[in-house]
Order: structure tokens, then sequence, then C-alpha cells
């Protein structure tokens, strides 16, 4: 992320942005990565809000719940019984053409998962905020990424975020890609329970003004077919032969222009807010390295830390950030990747079947196009398990003798495996 927003005197009333229109005032807040989210979805405006609390997400719920109480927000709110309806509230809501928002997190997103999949397949563009922790199977009531990983073939547009800045801001731009005439598909923002989500940080939340007028190219898009009382219009119809097969592949190819236009809404966003994230990935020393890391998350700091370390050692080493997930951002890894002499790839969940992280599943599949280098899965930070600065100099010790030509192991359950 860059300091522009410093640079430009954002938040100093009089100061203008990098679109030369004036900055209102931005409030400077410490405050955790719930309550940043809470802030995020309040400022953009959402009508029709469906909430139930689970932890670690509960804080979201309750401060929105607190905003709508103050008159903060002027919305509808629903206080449902479960995840599953929550879903199907803001599902219905927003065919008929309100904003939605609703947050949820492990069992919560297991259990809303049949609505989870409608929503997606009605391209209904809803907002929700994950707050990633482990799912069903073994009860655990601790981090990792699990749920978000079982829900990857939905249809929603998955984002990762590290940081409570990003997290507030990552919503904003969430409803502009959601939103867009161009793609009109859920997204879903995701970030790592109790790391991120009690992690209380400073934040610079922007003025209501501000985000309106950054969300205010999406009224001057054609308007999407929307239910109305006394117009009979077809929603949710089953669908059969040609006509599924036509629906699936224009879901299909609405998510592939997501990349870029998530992409593009990042660099609006810098223009408008003064910080970037490098749109579908974020990548650090990565233009001379040899050897790179591929992490999502709260770990990438600590990821940084170690690459600084490292590059003073004289090892030419750089991290990817994956910023989204779904769908996979295949070209700019590619363009990123190639010519580098080994992958080291950190996952903090399981792709069951493989034996390996899912992320590095996902990254083998860009071999043809990388070559065939060394690529290493290392699986660490499940259920609150710390991704250490030493856990990553072992990941980076075990790519170094890979590139060096050593023979190494393809999967390391780090934590698991003594050295």
């Amino acid at each position: 992320m860059n300091a522009h927003a410093r640079l430009l005197g954002c938040g100093k009333k009089g100061m203008l942005n990098m679109e030369g229109t004036e900055f209102n005032k931005t409030k400077i807040k410490v405050i955790t990565g719930n309550s940043a989210a809470a802030h995020g979805a309040m400022l953009c405006r959402p009508e029709v809000l469906a909430l139930y609390p689970i932890t670690p997400q509960t804080e979201v719920v309750e401060e929105i719940s607190g905003f709508y109480a103050s008159g903060e927000l002027d919305a509808e709110v629903v206080e449902v019984e479960g995840e599953n309806s929550a879903m199907n509230i803001i599902t219905a809501a927003s065919a008929a053409g309100a904003r939605a928002f609703t947050a949820t997190s492990s069992y919560g997103l297991v259990y809303m998962y049949d609505a989870l999949l409608q929503a997606a397949g009605y391209r209904v563009p809803i907002v929700m905020v994950n707050v990633n922790r482990e799912t069903p199977g073994i009860t655990a009531v601790s981090s990792g990424q699990q749920d978000m990983i079982s829900t990857r073939d939905s249809g929603w547009i998955q984002i990762i975020t590290s940081s409570c800045q990003e997290i507030l801001d990552s919503i904003i731009m969430a409803y502009r890609l959601a939103e867009d005439f161009d793609i009109q598909v859920p997204v879903m923002v995701n970030y790592d329970g109790f790391y991120l989500s009690y992690l209380a940080e400073k934040v610079e939340v922007p003025c209501r003004a501000d985000v309106d007028g950054f969300l205010a190219p999406l009224k001057d898009q054609p308007q999407r077919p929307i239910l109305k009382p006394g117009e009979p219009m077809g929603f949710g119809t089953h669908g059969i032969l040609e006509g599924y097969l036509e629906l699936r592949y224009k879901h299909s190819t609405a998510l592939e222009r997501a990349k870029v236009k998530f992409d593009e809404i990042d660099k609006a966003f810098e223009r408008h807010f003064g910080r970037s994230y490098g749109g579908q990935i974020d990548t650090y020393r990565t233009a001379d390295a040899d050897m790179v890391l591929v992490a999502s998350g709260s770990l990438s700091g600590t990821a940084q830390k170690v690459i600084d370390l490292k590059r003073d050692q004289g090892l030419k080493i750089g991290l990817i950030r994956l910023r989204m997930f779904r769908p996979f951002p295949r070209e700019r890894l590619i363009e990123t990747l190639r010519g580098k002499k080994a992958i080291g790839v950190i996952d903090r969940s399981i792709c069951f079947g493989w034996n390996s992280g899912p992320i590095y599943v996902e990254l083998r599949a860009l071999s043809p196009e990388i070559g065939y280098i060394p690529m290493m899965s290392f699986i660490d930070g499940i259920a609150n398990m710390d991704v250490s600065v030493a856990n990553i100099e072992r990941m980076v010790r075990i790519l170094q003798s890979a590139s060096e030509g050593d023979s190494y192991q393809k999967v390391t359950w780090i934590g698991m495996e003594e050295e």
C-alpha cells in the first residue's frame, strides 16, 4: 500500500485529491478490523441489511446495529434467526433494486450455502463480509481460511484483505465492482478472524460525501431489470438445456471481466482517496527476485519483514499477495512469476484430496505458462497457529535450496515436520 494519502494531505478540508476535487473531512480512528468492516458498509449507504452474529464476526453486526440506532444508517435492518435467512433476504432485496449487505463467518457461511449459490446464479450485486474461521469437521473456533475455500466455486467474486484499512477500502471497492453493469456478480470480502477481526489499527475513515463520489459512476450506467410489484418477470426460474448453458457462460465471462475491472477500480480508488492495493495482486520486491513467496491475508506483513531481512543478507526474494482469489488472477500471476527460479505458496487451509494447499494447487495449473520450476506448498497458520518469522524463514531456506537445484518435497506442513 502506498502513502499517497499522506502526501496529498488527505482528510484536510480544502485539499485536493488526485482527481482535482476537494476532500471532505476524513476521521482518523484506531479501530478493529470488524469495526472497519462496519464503517465501510455503513459509508456505502446499504438500503437493506440482514444481520446475524457469529464469532468472530459478531462485532460487525453489533456496530452496524449501533449505526442504525443512532441514525447514522438509514436502512431496513432485519435481525434474522439464522444465516440462511440472511442471504435469502438480501438476495430478494437486491433483486428488487436495493443495495444490500450482510456479514458472516465459518459455520454461518456453511449454513447459508444453498442461498449463497442462488445469489450467485441470480447475479445479484450484493456485498458480504466473511471473517475467516475454520469450518465443520473438527469444531474449531479459531482462524483459518477453510470457510472461504469451501465456497470458491460458488460463483462469487472473492477478495482477501490484509489490514484494517484495506478491509474498509475493499468494501467500498466491492460495491463499485459488484454493481458495475458489466459485472453484476456478488462479492465476498474476506479477512482473517481473530488476527484482523480483533486487531486495532489506525484507519482513515472517509466521509460519506467522498464515498458517494467514488460510487457515483454507478448511477450513470444502464440499470439491470429488477422485480417490481405488478410487473411479471422471471427470476430464479428453472434453467434447462441451452438456456442454462447460456446463463452459466455469461456468469463465467462476467467473472473474467471482473479481473481487469478490479484493477481499474483500484486505480480509480487511488485517484480518489490516495490509497492503492495493486488490484488483483499486490507485489513486493518481485521485479528482480529469483524466488517468490505467494501468500494472502494478515500473514503477508510478517512475510514482508522476512523478505526485507533476507534481502539484507543478499537473497533476491519477493512476495506476491493474492487479493483476488475468485476469479483467479491468472494473467497477472503469469506475468509476475515468469522467469523465477522457485515459488513457495503459503496456505492457511487444506485442499483435501491433494494433500496440499488450495492456492498452491491453483498455481500449479499455471506451470505450462511460467515453466516447470520448483514450486512448494507450505501449510501453516491453521486453527490459530501463528505464521511466525521463524516459520517463514524456514520456508525461505527450503525455497533457496530448491532454487539451487537440490531435491525438495512438494508439500511441507510447517509445525508438523521438523527441519
